[in-house]
């Protein structure tokens, strides 16, 4: 058996692989305790995110840590599904951030220039 240390978003897991078995999923198993645990620290995250989002039904989230480079909507326009909302930056490409669904944008939570992490809130729908 060889023990590794492998770094998973930030979450350190220990692991153990067994030479000569043809699959990995028993060796993983009793490891497995560690795995929960990682989205039991990212469940809370979500929690905060809801009552930012408060103000509208329906939150629009960064699905990628980036910079907003353009804000494309304000607070009481109508959108419909797909429509852009704003433009985030990631990796040098720019991504549109298109409404999930028809409504009204409640609020506008960042701005042109704005630093956002992966899930942050950036708007909200009614």
């Amino acid at each position: 058996m060889k023990n590794y240390t492998i770094t998973v978003n930030g979450n350190v897991y220990e692991v153990t692989v067994e030479e000569g078995v043809s699959t990995g999923a028993p060796a993983a198993a009793p490891k497995a305790a560690p795995k929960p645990a990682a989205p039991k620290a990212a469940a809370p995250a979500p929690k905060p995110a809801a009552p930012a989002g408060a103000a509208g039904a329906v939150a629009v989230t960064a699905p990628m840590p980036g910079k907003i480079l353009g804000v494309k909507a304000s607070a009481g326009q109508a959108v419909k599904r797909g429509e852009v909302i704003m433009v985030l930056e990631a990796m040098k490409m720019e991504n549109d951030i298109v409404a999930p669904s028809d409504g009204t944008i409640a609020t506008i939570n960042v701005a042109v220039g704005d630093a956002v992490e992966s899930g942050a809130t950036l708007a909200t729908l009614n």
